[in-house]
């Protein structure tokens, strides 16, 4: 049974008026002269108020392609650790977009741990908040929903092989959704996030982790990071570059107890 998914948090996390979401969202695209085809970008996933700008600025430096892979963690823990959303069509505001059939198909053929599901996804917004922008961006395309929640090494390089094996020959975008850290000071928050950046500007998405681990830095996409990162070095990125980054405390005034977002591309 074909099932689309609904909008969960349109009118909270941004606008479910499709005027009111054009809008906001042409407000936080940069002109930009040429488009690039990156194999991944990382780009935040918190209300557009907050992360919109972030996301805008990666969004508007790079082409879309006619598939695009977004792999979100999952925050609710409900599902399959690394689930799939099968089939159908994620509806938004500015409209249906469907699934890559094909893609996933393929992808759950070559993985062992990857499961079709939707409990996952249901009330998870990591991936959701993504698609009005690749909507804004690009007409036509199809996404493959990967909900992550295993971040073990077994896990990372098992979907990292099965994505591959599943595009090859393919234009594709991989997307990882993250927010970075979690409600702690800004200069303490920045100063860790460094960190984590600096070992993803190398594609060396192993020692990310441990900065992650022993740093305790709180981002929730670490692991749909490593996958995007593996996947761009397969694809012949050499470096990731920081395009934008800022913090919650830029809307809220308060600098003591910020998320921090951060918008990176491979190249």
């Amino acid at each position: 049974m074909v099932m689309d998914r609904k909008p969960y948090v349109a009118g909270r996390f941004y606008p479910d008026d499709p005027q009111k979401l054009g809008s906001m969202l042409e407000s936080f695209f940069e002109v930009a002269d040429t488009k690039a085809a990156v194999p991944s970008i990382i780009v935040p996933h918190a209300g557009y108020m907050y992360s919109g700008k972030v996301a805008g600025a990666v969004y508007s430096k790079i082409a879309v392609p006619e598939i695009v892979v977004i792999i979100g963690p999952n925050h609710t823990g409900l599902g399959a650790p690394i689930s799939i959303w099968p089939d159908g069509s994620w509806e938004t505001p500015l409209g249906n977009v469907p699934v890559d059939n094909g893609t996933i198909m393929a992808l759950l053929n070559n993985s062992r741990h990857a499961k079709p599901d939707t409990q996952a996804h249901l009330n998870e917004h990591s991936i959701e908040v993504q698609i009005p922008f690749l909507q804004y961006c690009k007409k036509g395309f199809k996404i493959v929903p990967i909900a992550m929640g295993d971040y073990s090494i077994e896990a990372i390089e098992d979907l990292a092989n099965a994505l591959d094996k599943a595009t090859s020959g393919k234009e594709v975008l991989f997307v990882a959704s993250s927010d970075f850290s979690h409600y702690e000071p800004e200069y303490t928050a920045k100063a860790r996030d460094r960190m984590a950046i600096d070992e993803i500007k190398k594609l060396d998405w192993m020692a990310m982790l441990r900065v992650v681990a022993e740093k305790e830095i709180t981002m929730c996409g670490a692991g749909p990071i490593a996958v995007a990162t593996e996947l761009a070095k397969r694809r012949g990125a050499t470096s990731g570059k920081l395009l934008a980054y800022s913090n919650s405390g830029v809307m809220s005034h308060d600098f003591s107890n910020v998320v921090t977002y951060a918008g990176m591309a491979f190249r």
